[in-house]
């Protein structure tokens, strides 16, 4: 007679971890990161949390980011190199996904680095089952005095907005999260991230989360440092790029556009128009510009714990934030009215998938 065998359940601790197997995976999407990406590994390597499986997608880097991630990875078993050859944000969250054995996923990013106590806590959270995603507040630091004024913006609710994770200072249910901590199933049941998206995929994978019934808490004990810009120039091209991405996803869900997308493309159309009118009316440009450049005024003389070198460069980054994240916004809906926009990306994207994919994480 043949021998028959019971299956076994996995033994499980007492919040139903299975024996063995890795309580978080920390997934850190990087390109071109070498000055900072130990530093962030390093910071993701000493948790008091010690049973991780860290997975580094390298997006394509020219530089030797991959090669110190790789020398890592051989002193720490933890650590695991994926090279997805592509610089996409989402596509390389998606390899990170894919690759993850936990039942919880960590997203960190690469030029950040979290306390100690950083994976325990969003972990703590999710256990409890009541919440499809926690983040904390990204705290903007930097170190030349240009990122200075940079990260002083960032810490401004004037220069962010309702960014409640910039600022925030009690535990809220919020629509978005940034470096989110998901069940890790719970992301491959909605998809993952949306791959024809070059910016705001965080954004739109918490709307879809939310669509689909579960809560974001946001708790401001969970806190994570990230090297921000050190220039404005560099700031305004970040937030150009924002404000594209922000347009390809009111593309994409019109009703995740909030009045308060709005504010700064009308900020852009109202100052060129300004501009525009004072050729002929100089009084009639002047009031136009006179509520933004009040505004300004306020919030630099309101700003808490600034020193005064700094405040003198606070209107131009704020500025850059507005301005640029107004043309990317303006910029973005021309080109999804152009036929360029994340649908026809989405079509090619679909033409050029392998079919041989077990498991294809991108939205469609």
């Amino acid at each position: 007679m043949p021998t028959t065998f019971s299956p076994r359940e996995p033994a499980t601790d007492a919040v139903g971890r299975v024996a063995g197997e890795p309580v978080a995976t920390v997934v850190v999407p990087a390109r071109d990161e070498e000055r900072w990406i130990a530093r962030c590994l390093a910071s993701v390597l000493a948790q008091g949390e010690s049973r991780l499986q860290v997975v580094v997608v390298d997006g394509g880097s020219m530089d030797a980011t991959a090669s110190i991630v790789a020398e890592i990875a051989a002193r720490d078993p933890r650590v695991e190199l994926v090279l997805h050859g592509a610089d996409s944000i989402p596509g390389s969250l998606n390899a990170g996904l894919a690759a993850a054995a936990a039942r919880w996923l960590v997203r960190v990013d690469a030029h950040s680095t979290i306390p100690p106590t950083y994976v325990a806590s969003v972990v703590g959270h999710l256990e409890t089952g009541r919440w499809g995603g926690v983040g904390g507040r990204k705290d903007a630091v930097a170190e030349t005095a240009g990122g200075r004024v940079v990260a002083a913006a960032l810490s401004s609710r004037f220069g962010v907005g309702n960014s409640v994770y910039h600022y925030g200072s009690h535990a809220r249910v919020v629509d978005h999260v940034p470096f989110g901590a998901y069940p890790t199933e719970t992301l491959r049941e909605v998809g993952g991230w949306d791959e024809r998206l070059a910016a705001n995929e965080d954004y739109e994978l918490d709307y879809r989360l939310r669509r689909a019934g579960h809560r974001l808490l946001f708790d401001p004990e969970i806190r994570i440092a990230w090297r921000c810009r050190d220039s404005i120039r560099d700031l305004f091209r970040q937030y150009v790029r924002y404000g594209r991405g922000k347009a390809d996803v009111a593309v994409l869900h019109p009703s995740s556009l909030k009045p308060r997308h709005l504010a700064p493309p009308a900020l852009v159309v109202m100052l060129l128009g300004g501009a525009a009118v004072s050729a002929v009316f100089p009084v009639a440009g002047l009031v136009l510009a006179a509520p933004y450049a009040t505004a300004l005024a306020v919030a630099v003389v309101t700003a808490r714990k600034v020193p005064m070198w700094t405040r003198v460069s606070l209107p131009a980054a704020f500025m850059a934030m507005h301005l640029g994240w107004g043309v990317g916004f303006l910029t973005g809906l021309a080109s999804a009215i152009a036929g360029r926009g994340p649908r026809r990306r989405g079509a090619d994207r679909r033409r050029r998938a392998d079919p041989a994919d077990a498991w294809e994480p991108a939205v469609r």
